[in-house]
């Protein structure tokens, strides 16, 4: 092959990656503003809802505590929660069997504080993720940190760093609804080796308002589990 062939064949080569490049880059911006459409389409519907959440805690596969609220978005977009559970009853003295079976029952209660407080640590964490906030996204897309990948039926947007350093989220978009169907996101609590891993499900109301019908919040450390499910939905 001669020089000048070579270079010719050089030459087409790049000019394809780079239309290709190109192609890449606006299909991916044309995806993160429809996404950005129509988040903020569905919390404006979602505003006219209430729904039913039920919370339930396993430890190490073992179910320790459920709870049931009553949710609706305020003013400033964020769930208010009334509490649907009778208030505790007031604890009843116990023989505990001395003071053995006191220390026992002290460390019992300790426990159950601990992983109670780490599982609400674990839900504040996951409500930086869900629902995704269009700023942060915009914000990781002017970075370069959002990716696009071809998916049955739709396509995924892959971000990264998208609240800590090191953490992944991957979006899964019906390309037809243009709506959320799932999200996996991999971060961490206090460090990278405190992981937390954080699956959400979509449904659709009959009015075609997208809502998420089920959370799962893993705190693999800890093998802690904190499983979300919405239902019940009514207008306002």
């Amino acid at each position: 092959m001669s020089r000048k062939s070579l270079l010719s064949l050089l030459f087409v080569a790049s000019f394809a990656s780079a239309c290709a490049l190109y192609a890449q880059e606006g299909g991916l911006q044309q995806q993160v503003a429809q996404l950005k459409e129509s988040m903020a389409k569905n919390k404006q519907a979602l505003a006219q809802y209430t729904w039913v959440e039920t919370v339930t805690i396993s430890l190490k596969g073992q179910e320790k505590k459920q709870q049931h609220f009553q949710v609706q978005n305020g003013p400033d977009g964020k769930p208010q929660k009334t509490s649907l559970d009778p208030a505790p009853a007031a604890a009843q003295p116990q023989d505990s069997g001395g003071r053995g079976g006191r220390l026992r029952q002290r460390v019992v209660e300790k426990k159950k504080e601990e992983y109670e407080d780490y599982a609400e640590q674990m839900k504040a964490l996951a409500q930086q993720y869900v629902p995704p906030d269009k700023d942060l996204i915009q914000a990781a897309y002017a970075k370069g940190n959002i990716s696009m990948e071809p998916g049955p039926g739709g396509l995924k947007l892959v971000i990264h760093n998208y609240v800590k350093p090191g953490d992944s989220m991957t979006l899964t978009i019906n390309k037809e609804q243009k709506q959320l169907e799932s999200i996996q996101i991999a971060s961490y609590m206090d460090g990278p080796s405190d992981g937390m891993n954080l699956t959400v499900r979509f449904d659709r109301l009959p009015d075609g308002t997208n809502h998420v019908s089920s959370t799962t919040v893993e705190g693999v450390s800890k093998q802690l589990t904190v499983a979300t499910q919405n239902a019940n939905y009514q207008k306002r």
